[in-house]
């Protein structure tokens, strides 16, 4: 048995299982979905407070953070399915 992708497939879960790499349409859709987040976090985040309402209970800039973090992974997936190869 050899270590590579002889079999075609990506073999990397336990027991041997295929795994199917993300396709275009969900990548694209979390991609929007992330970087909506992101501007609605930052948004949310960016107010004034108001003491009148009292303290904020939701860490909006977090979110962003968060969010942001995983909008350049998703984009940088998404350049690699639309075959921009990074380092090439």
């Amino acid at each position: 048995m050899g270590g590579g992708a002889a079999g075609g497939g990506f073999r990397g879960l336990a027991g041997g299982a295929i795994a199917a790499p993300m396709e275009l349409a969900p990548t694209l859709a979390l991609t929007a979905a992330l970087g909506l987040a992101a501007v609605v976090a930052g948004w949310l985040g960016a107010r004034p407070p108001d003491p009148l309402k009292g303290p904020r209970l939701v860490p909006y800039r977090l979110i962003m953070l968060i969010a942001a973090a995983g909008l350049v992974v998703t984009v940088a997936h998404l350049a690699n399915l639309l075959g921009l190869a990074p380092g090439r």
